[in-house]
């Protein structure tokens, strides 16, 4: 496995893994084979290891986010800490009447809390999940800063804001990472945000790099309707659509003898080095092959062809990449 230094100095390796994948979302698993998917993880070399309090289901009237994912990654800190890059995410509230916080208050209490769940005395690239649109950015990153300061955070990271909003929080202070989704099929970052991260000196931590599995070639309709997957624009109503998509990027994996997976992967890491941007991909998955798969990415070199013809990928596709019904959710509903 290689390393990447993103923004702040922070050294990882090259291809992250998403925590997230090993909880209830694209269905369940049970602990004991997640947790032998984390440590395989580490195992090939994997250091950054990426999860949020909102990730995993929530536990029976429990108020707040979720924290199971957090408990679950705790578990393999308990043996290797050392060995571990730790990204958690705040800000996701759990709160239907008010969805995301980022007051000062909200920041401490926050902290606090995923420390205790992680069992860890320090987060290595702590992100701001989803800004409030009611607390400036600046002051969001100002209490997160404090806590930098205070020895329970070494990084600070962004998900999903504007070229602005980024721009107003490093000049509150470094900020290491931005993630956002950023794949063959959402490319809309590349329009702003992805350009102001080379202009600031600031990585980018891609999630669902895959498209959620889809790029991969692997799923069917029918395990994608029952789950979030089933319910979006590209992987519901344009899931016949989209094949067409799909098809390209069959057909480069199948000319230079990769799986999808891997050229999805290796494009993503070509084109962080076309944008000047160091790009660490967070794939997830529940199985210890794909894993495997993934990690064997970072030594796929695409040939000239390969990436014309990935690069026509997103314009083959139906449906934007948003989740949910707010368009503000994502950076491209604020720009």
């Amino acid at each position: 496995m290689h390393t990447t230094t993103l923004g702040d100095g922070l050294v990882t390796s090259a291809l992250g893994f998403g925590a997230m994948a090993v909880t209830h979302v694209y269905g369940g698993t049970d602990d004991a084979a997640a947790l032998a998917v984390l440590n395989a993880a580490v195992d090939d070399g994997v250091t950054l290891i990426d999860t949020a309090d909102v990730y995993g289901e929530p536990e029976p009237g429990a108020p707040g986010p979720a924290g199971t994912n957090e408990r679950l990654v705790a578990r393999l800190l308990a043996d290797r800490r050392a060995e571990v890059t730790l990204a958690t995410k705040f800000g996701i509230t759990g709160d239907p009447d008010r969805p995301t916080r980022g007051d000062a208050a909200y920041v401490r209490q926050a902290c606090d809390a995923s420390l205790r769940r992680l069992g860890t005395d320090v987060i290595d690239l702590w992100y701001l999940h989803r800004r409030d649109p009611s607390v400036p950015v600046e002051e969001t990153v100002g209490a997160m800063a404090e806590l930098v300061a205070a020895g329970k955070v070494r990084h600070l990271g962004l998900s999903e804001v504007t070229a602005p909003e980024l721009r107003a929080a490093v000049a509150v202070h470094p900020i290491a990472a931005v993630q956002s989704e950023w794949s063959l099929w959402s490319r809309d970052v590349e329009a702003h945000v992805v350009p102001a991260c080379a202009e600031l000196g600031v990585g980018f931590v891609p999630y669902s790099p895959l498209g959620r599995g889809f790029l991969t070639g692997t799923l069917t309709r029918e395990q994608v309707a029952s789950d979030v997957r089933g319910g979006t624009a590209r992987m519901g109503d344009n899931w016949d659509a989209n094949q067409r998509a799909l098809d390209v990027v069959s057909s480069v994996a199948d000319r230079l003898g990769a799986t999808n997976a891997q050229v999805a992967l290796a494009w993503l890491f070509a084109a962080g080095g076309r944008a000047g941007v160091a790009t660490v991909p967070i794939p997830g998955t529940r199985s210890v092959t794909r894993l495997a798969e993934n990690a064997a990415s970072v030594d796929l070199v695409l040939d000239t062809d390969a990436v014309t013809a990935l690069d026509s990928v997103a314009g083959l596709v139906s449906g934007t990449r948003n989740i949910v019904s707010d368009p503000a959710w994502i950076s491209s509903g604020r720009e």
